[in-house]
């Protein structure tokens, strides 16, 4: 009894946090109509920005809790809503979803800058006091995290439904038009959605950092650790603050009675991931059984145009002259940089799966590394030591069958909510499975050997770094001859209008299963000759904040053009490779200039290479100006 009455309280108390997590995520989206990703980052940036006033400039509690709360929260959110949120109304929800994701990457990237890797720790509110239960202690820190987030609960619902700027902020997101009638000014409104967003999120980071004395204070961690509050609120579907609350309290007892019985009934290699995966298995299967409420946009809906594809003939052009490019780079290059060119080439291969899957489809994933990284393990278990090209074949066909797998559950769900599928999927594939010894050895690596060619050896660096052009833009071809054919144009329909795409006869269930287990595929094929150029693939390779750089790198670039992945590829090596030859302060530079890049897509939604300058003067296959909508419209049908 003691045992179930000790787990119960941890999980009480880690439901309140998660609940505090989760009710910030609510009510911005509530008040705002944005599914803020960056929730967890800012969660992270308070609660070092409390340890380095508390503990490092020693100034009292009491000081450094009302700068972090009262100041520092409502400024950051001020500060976003006027440089990128504003900027989004009229965006579609994967848009602002991308800017939010981009936000998320500046936060730690900053994060990672100003706090360099050191135990720290942050001592409870008011520390060695406590109460017994029986055999049981709660602490202080503990019964506060609980009153909080059940004051907070509660008054935040009075709030939103009983106080006229409440009832106001509800309303900015359904009519921002008919509340101004009311002499309500909506962009007030919504600042003070952001700003109370933000001022949660930095509470339970607050609240959350003491309860880490075991790990310390880690910047993707603690960011991560905040992100399992997201299963809180589809609990709630994203507007009801007593679901989401009750949310939060179950996932924390589910995940503490799981940390307690579980061992001794599951391979011991997964014990020490309980922690990690319950949330994110939670998450997956609240979104599977929860009916999604229906995703609204900001604003009004823009639609661009998209970009005219090559024809064949540009495309093969295009492609001899990257290869011949490739060949004359590799000749003149050697050593990390060389290497690091190479990977880049196979991550654009990988980049080729979200134009694909997201720009072609409109299907948005999260998790395309973790199809990089099942592509290398499954090439790595076939006959001689990975490099053969059976091990190829293989793997393409495993990548493809998981990727159907996965997008059957997914089926039902699209935008925010897929993208919240995937990320789950990912983040037990990487706890689970590539952070487990019984699949991989200790240190996380997968060897993976090189292929052969007959008559050509790639046993040098610069012969497969021209080898992995030709992939690429063999691949780059093969893309864009999927865009010109009747199933590309389908796919387009698909993401124009679901409802019109059935209408028409076509089933969207089929041409959805087909681009996620091609596009898994093609990720697999990227995984595997990534990993061929260091002979092995790191389980850091496949980690989240990885998987989020390429993903904005691509969409900065253009997620709807071959040239944008193959540049989101190249951007994702060469950036660290920069910050490795700067000072200590170029440490998160790749993560910075992802999330302040992704600032574009308030005003150029197709990325850089769909700015209208570009695509008028700049004659590039993959860049062409964008089509008249006529064109398109007949292009669909």
């Amino acid at each position: 009894m003691t045992t179930f009455l000790t787990f119960t309280i941890i999980g009480i108390v880690s439901g309140s946090i998660y609940a505090i997590t989760a009710t910030g995520l609510v009510v911005t989206y509530t008040t705002t109509g944005v599914f803020n990703f960056a929730h967890g980052a800012v969660a992270m940036f308070a609660a070092f920005s409390y340890w380095q006033m508390t503990q490092s400039w020693m100034w009292p509690t009491w000081l450094a809790l009302f700068l972090v709360l009262f100041v520092e929260a409502p400024l950051l959110a001020l500060f976003v809503e006027e440089s990128y949120m504003k900027r989004i109304y009229g965006a579609t929800v994967v848009r602002s979803l991308m800017v939010s994701l981009g936000l998320l990457l500046i936060l730690v990237g900053v994060a990672q800058t100003i706090w360099q890797p050191e135990s720290r720790t942050l001592p409870e509110f008011f520390a060695n006091s406590n109460v017994t239960i029986g055999d049981v202690t709660i602490t202080y820190h503990q019964i506060i995290c609980v009153i909080v987030a059940i004051v907070m609960a509660a008054g935040l619902r009075i709030y939103l439904r009983q106080f006229r700027s409440g009832i106001a902020m509800r309303a900015v997101v359904d009519d921002p038009d008919l509340l101004a009638m009311s002499g309500v000014s909506p962009r007030r409104v919504a600042r003070s959605g952001w700003v109370l967003g933000f001022f949660l999120a930095a509470l339970a980071g607050v609240l959350i950092g003491p309860e880490l004395q075991l790990q310390g204070l880690d910047i993707n961690l603690l960011t991560l650790l905040v992100v399992n509050g997201y299963a809180a609120a589809i609990v709630g579907r994203l507007k009801n603050l007593p679901f989401t609350f009750a949310g939060g309290m179950l996932l924390g007892l589910i995940e503490a009675y799981c940390i307690g019985y579980l061992p001794g009934h599951i391979p011991a290699a997964l014990v020490s991931q309980i922690g990690l995966l319950t949330p994110v298995i939670f998450l997956f299967i609240a979104l599977m059984l929860i009916p999604s409420a229906r995703l609204r946009a900001v604003g009004r809906l823009a639609v661009a145009r998209p970009p005219r594809v090559p024809t064949l003939n540009q495309s093969i052009r295009g492609g001899v002259a990257f290869v011949l490019a490739a060949w004359v780079v590799a000749m003149l290059l050697g050593g990390t940089l060389l290497a690091n060119l190479t990977q880049g080439l196979a991550l654009g291969i990988v980049g080729l799966s979200l134009v694909l899957l997201t720009g072609y489809a409109g299907q948005v994933s999260l998790c395309q590394l973790t199809f990089m990284g099942i592509g290398a393990f499954t090439m790595s278990k076939v006959a001689d030591g990975g490099a053969s090209w059976w091990g190829l074949i293989i793997g393409v066909v495993v990548c493809g069958i998981v990727g159907a797998v996965i997008s059957l559950p997914a089926l039902r769900l699209q935008g925010l909510y897929l993208a919240l599928a995937t990320l789950a999927f990912a983040q037990a594939a990487f706890y689970g499975f590539f952070s487990n010894t019984t699949f991989i050895a200790e240190g996380g690596a997968i060897p993976v050997g090189r292929l052969s060619v007959p008559g050509i050896s790639l046993t040098g660096d610069k012969a497969y770094m021209v080898f992995c052009a030709v992939v690429l833009a063999l691949a780059g071809i093969g893309v864009l001859a999927v865009r010109r054919s009747t199933w590309g144009r389908r796919l387009v329909a698909l993401n124009d209008s679901p409802a019109a795409f059935a209408t028409l006869g076509m089933s969207p269930t089929v041409s959805k299963m087909i681009v996620f287990a091609a596009s898994a595929s093609l990720a697999g094929i990227g995984g595997m000759l990534y990993a061929g150029q260091p002979l092995a693939l790191s389980a850091l390779n496949v980690q989240l904040f990885v998987g989020l750089e390429l993903v904005l790198f691509v969409t900065i670039f253009g997620i709807r053009t071959v040239s944008g992945a193959v540049l989101g590829g190249l951007a994702m090596v060469l950036l660290p490779y920069a910050s490795s030859q700067l000072p200590w302060w170029g440490i998160g530079l790749a993560g910075i200039l992802a999330g302040v890049g992704i600032a574009l897509m308030a005003n150029v939604p197709d990325g850089i290479l769909g700015i209208p300058w570009l695509t008028e003067h700049v004659r590039i296959p993959g860049i062409a100006g964008p089509s008249r909508r006529t064109e398109e419209l007949a292009d669909v049908q």
